[in-house]
């Protein structure tokens, strides 16, 4: 993530700031106590003088910069924690579609088995011929071999039949086997068909 990275950078940022004031501050503590000894020459106690001021003012500078850096990583570990917590949210509802995910799978078998039980006893009434021509026809027709005939339009292919189809439809024989001319599934009649 780039927020931690970033987050992970100014933090050396920080100690670095930190080490650097830190540097000067004994530096200046040690000029200091020199200052105060009062030991060398006047020279020598005005050049230290000179020198104890020049680091405070770089360690005002220094403070400067460490104060921004530490503001910035503030900023940075803000985004983090909010990123991480959008990330924990998002696998919490991850997590939440997975279950109902597995829960509606788990029906839709169960389902499957319950549809799928009866077909032994319904294939074995069927006889062999039409099982094998229904096979064919649900091989080659994208897994459904038969269609219901609902308001004259076949539930295949989606299509209204046209009137000379439907006197055919009508004209057969309660056990004759029809099949759709556009798409050749198996037509099932059934009080909705419109005949």
């Amino acid at each position: 993530m780039r927020a931690r990275t970033a987050e992970a950078d100014v933090q050396r940022e920080v100690a670095k700031a930190d080490a650097d004031v830190q540097l000067v501050r004994d530096r200046s503590a040690r000029n200091q106590a020199r200052l105060m000894a009062g030991q060398g020459t006047a020279k020598d106690m005005q050049a230290l003088q000179h020198e104890v001021d020049s680091l405070t003012r770089r360690q005002a500078e220094l403070e400067d910069i460490e104060l921004e850096v530490m503001e910035r990583a503030e900023a940075l570990s803000a985004a983090v924690a909010k990123a991480q917590a959008e990330r924990d949210e998002h696998a919490a509802q991850v997590d939440q579609l997975v279950a109902v995910r597995d829960r509606v799978v788990a029906e839709l078998e169960a389902e499957a088995a319950t549809v799928v039980r009866p077909r032994p006893d319904v294939v074995a009434g069927v006889g062999e011929e039409l099982v094998a021509l229904y096979e064919k026809i649900r091989a080659s027709s994208g897994g459904i071999g038969a269609a219901a005939l609902r308001h004259r339009r076949c539930e295949g292919c989606r299509l209204e039949l046209n009137q000379v189809d439907i006197n055919r439809i009508r004209d057969a024989a309660d056990d004759e086997v029809l099949r759709c001319e556009e798409c050749r599934r198996i037509l099932v009649r059934t009080s909705e068909s419109g005949l």
